[in-house]
């Protein structure tokens, strides 16, 4: 599972659409361009998983179109996809920020979890990139890039623990069912 399946359920979450209208609803609110390669499988997973269900809208004058509706059981699926933040996933931006665009949904263990993956990915990126950097000794532009990355890691990691400290003064509604 990815990013867009956590974009795709969350967006059912909110009410039910029909393919073109959450696609444009997951575009409008996160400025990421989804196709129709990524859409339409993901649909079909969750249809078949009973995550969603899927209603066959008529319309005059033109094709009938389906409607997709998020279950108990997406519900489920997309709570368990916010609170996990799989050690391969951690280190992708991406993965790591639209978990954390979603973070109300989650308790404030759970988020420290995801937190703690995404620091140990970084903790992990900023070792391999100070090896790198001291065999590029010499290498001005090698040296310019590999600090830059270990000084944007490190920030971020202090960013995270600033994100913890204030998740911890914010309530979590409990709107699971």
């Amino acid at each position: 599972m990815s990013y867009v399946d956590i974009l795709v359920l969350r967006h059912l979450s909110s009410r039910p659409a029909h393919g073109y209208e959450l696609r444009k609803r997951i575009e409008a609110t996160t400025g990421f361009t989804l196709n129709n390669n990524s859409l339409y499988p993901a649909l079909r997973r969750f249809e078949e998983a009973g995550a969603v269900t899927r209603t066959v809208e008529q319309q005059q004058g033109r094709p009938a179109r389906n409607v997709y509706e998020l279950t108990g059981i997406g519900r489920e699926m997309l709570h368990d996809l916010l609170a996990e933040l799989p050690a391969d996933q951690a280190a992708d931006d991406l993965e790591f920020m639209t978990r954390l665009g979603q973070f109300s949904l989650l308790t404030p263990a759970e988020r420290d979890a995801v937190l703690d993956a995404r620091d140990r990915a970084l903790a992990q990126r900023i070792a391999r990139v100070t090896g790198l950097r001291e065999g590029a000794r010499g290498d001005f532009w090698s040296e310019v890039v590999t600090s830059e990355v270990i000084r944007r890691d490190t920030r971020e990691r202090d960013w995270l623990a600033s994100l913890r400290a204030a998740g911890a003064r914010h309530s979590v509604p409990d709107n699971r069912e």
